[in-house]
């Protein structure tokens, strides 16, 4: 009876939301969550039902008693079936392994990112400010730069492409 209160008491998209479920493993687990809740039903309105058979009211009622005599006889051989269930646990602890699998991945992917990120941060944070840059730690950081200047100085241009037209003419003659 706790258990159904437990079941009933769970925020189930609450959890999707906050445990970053894929959507394979929400499709799967709603899927679950149905047949779990369909399976009840059904028990609960079997369990409801009488379980016992009246034969002494069938006597009463019938006039050939030996189809009650054969009922009771088929009643009394009756035997419950067992299945073997080990299939579907199989399939179900087949099932937990790749959830577990994906759940791994998912972990060891975070933490790869995780670690990217802290190490772009801590970059982030011992960055010198743009205002303490010189032009030869932009050289050093981009050497391409500094061959295009060489270049220009060497071709007598003294002047950046676009520049006039992005910043104005700031010369003052």
């Amino acid at each position: 009876m706790a258990s159904k209160a437990a079941a009933a008491a769970v925020d189930f998209t609450r959890i999707y939301s906050t445990l970053g479920l894929g959507k394979d493993t929400i499709a799967a687990l709603q899927a679950f969550r149905k047949r779990h809740g369909d399976a009840q039903r059904v028990q609960s309105q079997y369990a409801s039902q009488p379980t016992t058979v009246d034969l002494a009211h069938y006597r009463s009622v019938l006039k050939n008693k030996a189809i009650v005599d054969e009922a009771e006889k088929l009643l009394k051989e009756f035997k419950v079936v067992t299945y073997d269930a080990t299939a579907h646990i199989k399939a179900i602890e087949t099932f937990e392994a790749k959830a577990v699998e994906k759940a791994q991945a998912t972990a060891a992917q975070i933490d790869v990112e995780l670690k990217e990120l802290q190490a772009t941060l801590a970059n982030i944070e011992e960055a010198r400010p743009f205002e303490d840059l010189t032009v030869e730690d932009v050289g050093n950081a981009h050497p391409r730069i500094l061959e295009a200047v060489e270049t220009m100085v060497k071709k007598g241009k003294w002047t950046v492409p676009g520049y006039k037209e992005k910043f104005g003419d700031l010369s003052l003659m």
